[in-house]
């Protein structure tokens, strides 16, 4: 039976370095930040709807979506952060499955959803087994600020917006814990691959 992972952190958890590690594993990665980008291009269906919903104005000049303006619509407004959502859900989760497939149809007996908010928008249904990236919140913050340049509230904002690491810690199958070193992290996941018989 094919492994589906559904690989999770926190915005700044270093979840993208350990998708990196599992590629060197040649493990087939589905992102869903990927497949968000190639839903909205102009003209999908999605696209339509954000701008039937949202209005011109979340548009750059050459018509592509202007991510940044949407953001900050929606990370403010709880109301309209669902009507994103109730849009691009179900065109991401449709995207991400048949891309899954097709890894599975190629032969890849491992196939990595990686999922940022796996716990949040419930896809847990969609994967076999949860990893997560953890960091304490003040890593996150620390990380997230230098990161995107960020003050510590535009930082606390983005992170409060997201379910608490220490809660989605709880529900995953397995825990990498990335305070500590790029090695550390790479050691953690070499043991959760042996524990689930992965090669």
């Amino acid at each position: 039976m094919p492994l589906i992972i559904g690989l999770t952190g926190g915005i700044a958890s270093g979840k993208s370095t350990v998708a990196n590690m599992l590629r060197e594993k040649n493990i087939p990665i589905v992102d869903a930040d990927v497949v968000a980008r190639e839903v909205v291009e102009i003209g999908t269906d999605t696209y339509k709807k954000l701008v039937s919903e949202f209005g011109t104005d979340i548009l750059n000049d050459d018509k592509t979506l202007n991510r940044p303006k949407l953001g900050s619509i929606i990370f403010q407004d709880e109301t309209k952060r669902q009507s994103l959502n109730n849009i691009m859900h179900p065109s991401i989760r449709t995207s991400m499955k048949e891309k899954t497939k097709n890894y599975i149809e190629k032969g890849h007996d491992v196939v990595v959803m990686d999922i940022p908010l796996l716990f949040e928008s419930k896809l847990t249904h969609l994967v076999d087994k949860t990893l997560l990236v953890y960091v304490t919140e003040k890593t996150q913050l620390k990380r997230l600020m230098e990161r995107n340049d960020l003050s510590e509230k535009e930082a606390t904002d983005r992170i409060q917006s997201q379910m608490p690491l220490s809660e989605k810690v709880k529900l995953s199958h397995a825990v990498i814990d990335n305070n500590g070193t790029i090695t550390k992290t790479k050691k953690q996941l070499n043991q959760i691959l042996e524990q689930w018989h992965i090669q």
